[in-house]
């Protein structure tokens, strides 16, 4: 149940329409006890301050009409302009990053200032009468929308900046980064030791085996989007039970195929089932708050674009390699926890959750794939594992290091004619070497293609 309250809030704040109609409610608020205020009150504005309120029902009518008129207007046209930024987005970089322009909070509250002094306007029209009608005509209310008016023009200007400050591929690459770099900060707080990252205890390995186990199968198709590692926790210690995941976040499951199995004696019955299926969310999209690896998919993807020959960007798709060294460079020195899940020494979960070493093949295979002959890309390559290498100690995450560079190297050597272009690529790859060796270089020899 968390997790789903979870979900459903996160899908609402990041959604189109939530923060507008927030505002558009202020509006209508604000509009209502600005009019009762003065209603309730027998200070006459416009006379005491002519210059500031002096305007009677037609003039306040034309110049809240013409607002009104305006703001809606104005809020088409900004609509117009995130559709297209949206689909310059898809078109350009990749669609696995329209959700993030969806969820800025800069566009939702752009368009709900224009909504709500729209709203605004019609809240105190309604309430303007002329003398036949029992004369009544709210200053107050009607300067706050004259005033509105100049606060959505300044959010004009500054929307017109913003969106062309976003569509550019370093906002977007450099967002994509922040957000995974926050998703590591919170999923592995715990600084890395040398010690390898997979609990190889054989014993409990064999244990395992021995155990008899029920499915639990999915209810729905789509990305398992978080799972409710707690709530999982917590069910197998009441009923002494062991889960294990067959899926793990990020991964795609169809109703019907198995989700977890249960170890417990008995079996689980349908009840226990559906509060198991309950801590799984599944959605039709990945997030990066559980998923890292969807935040590295996310710039690996631009860099695949960029690479292509339609588009031939070779500086975008350095500039994600650079910002994926950084994701890794902070994913080096956090320690990623074992997947079995005790509780008072019994095992109790076993999880199913990403690895350093799946994680770095993520980020560089199928860069490395499509960037053969490209010079810069396979040194910039070799330069951002120089940078990783540096942050950890841990001996099994420096194989991993040195075996992404040998495929790197193996790249340039195959796909690079001149090895007077090779040097670069060579000369970063010894320095590599030497890090990982505990060396210090001065890389000179050219590379033998």
């Amino acid at each position: 149940m968390i997790a789903t309250l979870h979900h459903l809030w996160q899908m609402t704040r990041t959604s189109f329409w939530f923060v507008p109609t927030l505002i558009v409610l202020g509006a209508v608020g604000l509009a209502t006890c600005l009019v009762a205020l003065e209603a309730n009150n027998d200070v006459d504005f416009g006379k005491k301050w002519p210059l500031l309120f002096g305007a009677g029902a037609s003039g306040s009518r034309g110049l809240l009409s013409a607002v009104a008129s305006s703001m809606i207007t104005v809020a088409g046209v900004v609509f117009s302009i995130t559709i297209v930024a949206l689909s310059l987005t898809s078109s350009q970089y990749t669609s696995r990053v329209l959700r993030n322009f969806m969820r800025d909070r800069m566009n939702q509250v752009v368009l709900g200032v224009f909504l709500g002094v729209f709203a605004y306007c019609l809240v105190v029209l309604r309430t303007i009468r002329d003398g036949d009608e029992g004369a009544f005509v709210p200053s107050l209310a009607v300067f706050g929308g004259l005033a509105l008016a100049f606060v959505g023009t300044a959010f004009l200007i500054y929307f017109i900046h913003h969106i062309a400050m976003s569509i550019q591929a370093s906002s977007i690459i450099a967002e994509a980064a922040e957000e995974t770099i926050s998703a590591v900060d919170h999923l592995f707080p715990k600084e890395a030791g040398e010690s390898a990252d997979e609990d190889t205890d054989d014993n409990r390995v064999a244990a395992l085996d021995e155990q008899v186990w029920s499915a639990i199968v999915a209810r729905k198709t789509g990305y398992i989007e978080s799972i409710g590692g707690d709530s999982l926790l917590a069910w197998a210690r009441t009923h002494g039970a062991i889960v294990r995941m067959e899926r793990g976040i990020g991964e795609f499951v169809v109703e019907g195929a198995p989700l977890m199995s249960v170890a417990c004696p008995g079996g689980p019955d349908d009840a226990a089932a559906a509060e198991l299926s309950a801590a799984y969310v599944i959605s039709r999209h990945r997030t990066v708050q559980q998923d890292v690896s969807f935040g590295i998919r996310q710039i690996v993807d631009i860099a695949i674009k960029a690479l292509s020959p339609g588009i031939n960007d070779t500086t975008t798709a350095v500039m994600c390699v650079d910002y994926l060294a950084a994701i890794l460079a902070r994913l080096a020195v956090r320690e990623i926890a074992t997947p079995h899940r005790e509780d008072e020494g019994e095992l109790r979960v076993i999880t199913r959750g990403p690895r350093f070493e799946t994680l770095l093949a993520e980020a560089f295979d199928q860069i490395r794939q499509n960037a053969g002959g490209n010079v810069a890309v396979l040194t910039r390559q070799l330069q951002s594992l120089e940078t990783i290498a540096g942050q950890t100690t841990n001996r099994q995450r420096q194989q991993s290091l040195r075996q992404h560079a040998d495929l790197i190297t193996a790249m340039a050597k195959r796909t690079i004619p001149s090895p007077e272009d090779g040097e670069g690529v060579h000369a970063a790859a010894v320095r590599l070497s030497r890090i990982l060796d505990g060396l210090t270089c001065d890389p000179t020899s050219p590379l033998d293609l």
